[in-house]
């Protein structure tokens, strides 16, 4: 008997989006369909300006399409209201800039607790576990800007991850490192998600990472141009 295929965790339908650049109009996303399914590692490639980070803001919450539709684990994302977008947000998706969006007046366990502190529900133990997790569980009272470009994205990695999300959105993670530091965070976020089944979406303009996850999906003027497995990809 053929077993039955796992229920997609999130599916985006026709979605479209454009922006105003003067008297042009740039269409960015051009009906793109998206399903994932619960555990992936799906990595988005494509040019710069292809539509990638944008297609990974819409998928996660941040940035409404014009038409088209996201539903993840069962929930119309953008039919929702704001509150419940913002509790989606901050329980069910974690997400990593490339930037590291961290808040440089806050130590890096202040900054890693951010997330338990809007509900209210401050777990100190947690955030030091979460840190201690990444390898920097002796570098708690430090600053931002005190610590090295891979150390703060490891100290954004651990924030995304606090909530325990069931699905993690991450943007160039690695744009800003040097190739050594950008695979060790690699190999950290991809050790992380498998041990807790989290899904995972990465946009990156690096081919040699691409091959590391399930598929990978390749963006090319707003559109889906292909999705290869991971034996097409070597």
């Amino acid at each position: 008997m053929t077993e039955p295929l796992p229920a997609a965790q999130l599916v985006a339908t026709d979605l479209r989006r454009s922006f105003r650049m003067g008297s042009r109009t740039l269409e960015v996303l051009r009906g793109i369909d998206v399903s994932i399914t619960r555990g992936e590692t799906i990595f988005l490639v494509g040019a710069s300006g292809a539509g990638k980070t944008t297609l990974l803001y819409t998928l996660a919450g941040l940035e409404r399409p014009e038409t088209g539709k996201v539903v993840f684990e069962g929930t119309d994302v953008y039919g929702a209201s704001e509150r419940a977008r913002a509790w989606m947000r901050n329980q069910r998706i974690g997400f990593i800039f490339q930037g590291y969006f961290l808040l440089p007046e806050l130590t890096a366990l202040e900054n890693v607790m951010l997330p338990t502190m809007i509900p209210g529900r401050t777990n100190r133990a947690q955030a030091e576990e979460a840190l201690a997790r990444v390898g920097l569980g002796d570098r708690l009272q430090h600053l931002p800007p005190e610590l090295s470009g891979g150390e703060q994205q490891r100290v954004a990695i651990a924030r995304a991850m606090m909530n325990q999300p069931s699905i993690i959105f991450a943007d160039e993670p690695t744009g800003n490192l040097d190739s050594k530091t950008g695979e060790a965070i690699v190999e950290l976020l991809l050790s992380l998600v498998r041990e807790q089944n989290t899904t995972l979406v990465v946009v990156t303009h690096d081919p040699a990472l691409a091959v590391r996850g399930d598929r990978r999906l390749e963006i090319h003027d707003g559109v889906v141009l292909k999705a290869e497995e991971p034996a097409l990809c070597t």
